[in-house]
């Protein structure tokens, strides 16, 4: 199964925060799945621990995502446009771009926030 890891799911993996429900956790430790890292929660991480929202992240996060199997999945223009597309009101840009993101590849939503089964996202937690 094809993974998309939310920006909260990602830092609670991370950090071994136990707010990280035990189905993703299972999920995303199952290399028989395939886990994904938009490259908006790059930015989405950075500017939350640079606002002081989120304690700092351990390590070389490239490195530690390579070493825990994650992908990166770049933002394309499909998935752009498959954003700008979705109904509104939800006006987060990042979760929009997450929510094409795991429509247009076929992946499960790995997030806490109830917002994605409202686009019809499929959701792990």
């Amino acid at each position: 199964m094809n993974l998309l890891i939310d920006s909260h799911a990602l830092f609670w993996w991370l950090t071994d925060n136990p707010r990280l429900s035990t189905a993703a956790e299972a999920a995303i430790s199952d290399r028989a799945n395939t886990a994904f890292v938009s490259a908006c929660v790059g930015y989405e991480l950075y500017y939350k621990l640079r606002l002081g929202r989120i304690s700092p992240l351990p390590g070389d996060i490239a490195r530690r995502l390579q070493g825990d199997g994650f992908q990166i999945m770049p933002i394309s223009l499909a998935h752009a446009l498959a954003a700008a597309g979705l109904r509104g009101p939800h006006r987060d840009p990042w979760d929009r771009i997450m929510m094409a993101q795991a429509l247009v590849e076929g992946c499960q939503m790995v997030t806490a926030d109830p917002i994605f089964s409202d686009y019809a996202v499929p959701v792990l937690w």
